[in-house]
């Protein structure tokens, strides 16, 4: 499936105003490698829960970077098992250990060795799970206001590799996510901690 950026801005136009269910359910008419990814962090059960609500069987990705709190790891083994998610787990090739040994801890944003530390924990965990499943259309929960390259995307917009990026809760705020989260019984997760953006605006590169 190949998306250009002119049926990109056709697309997102016919989306305003569809829920979230809506644009789901459009994605999963087109794609043919459908996945959805997940940091368990928060508000990621709502992603999970509405993709896996339209496609019971769709491949989750959860790249673990190893410095997840407690916290997450016991939320992502209760989401799995209450969302019955067929989840592919991927981890750095070094361990936290090795990493920390190294780098005396984790690099801060300013030092040198932030960016091979990012390319460790998240980059090359993410490109191999890319590679293995060869998806055509990806769903994130990424939101309009988390960061500024953010807010210049759409509910569809392409990955560096021409994937088609799906977010369809792009406009909602905090609030009502954590709504629809209630409504729906799960749980949200906020100790969350992603070693490589430090600063909470600063984005992931993930979806650069």
């Amino acid at each position: 499936m190949k998306i250009t950026k002119e049926k990109l801005s056709i697309y997102n136009n016919l989306l305003q105003g569809k829920s979230p269910e809506e644009i789901v359910e459009w994605a999963i008419e087109i794609a043919e490698s459908p996945i959805v990814t997940t940091n368990f962090g928060p508000h990621s059960a709502s992603m999970l829960y509405l993709a896996t609500s339209v496609k019971k069987d769709i491949k989750a990705i959860w790249c673990d970077t190893g410095y997840n709190t407690s916290y997450t790891y016991r939320h992502a083994d209760q989401i799995s098992k209450k969302l019955n998610l067929n989840l592919f787990t991927y981890i750095p090739h070094q361990t936290a250990s090795q990493r920390d040994a190294l780098f005396g801890g984790i690099p801060g944003v300013e030092n040198p060795q932030h960016e091979v530390f990012t390319e460790q924990v998240k980059l090359e965990p993410f490109r191999r799970a890319m590679k293995e499943h060869q998806p055509d259309v990806w769903f994130t929960n990424i939101r309009k206001g988390q960061t500024a390259f953010r807010d210049s995307l759409d509910f569809l917009s392409l990955s560096k590799g021409g994937i088609l990026k799906v977010s369809p809760f792009y406009t909602w705020s905090d609030e009502k996510l954590e709504e629809y989260l209630e409504k729906n019984n799960l749980q949200n997760e906020t100790r969350y901690f992603d070693p490589t953006k430090v600063l909470q605006n600063r984005e992931c590169g993930l979806h650069i």
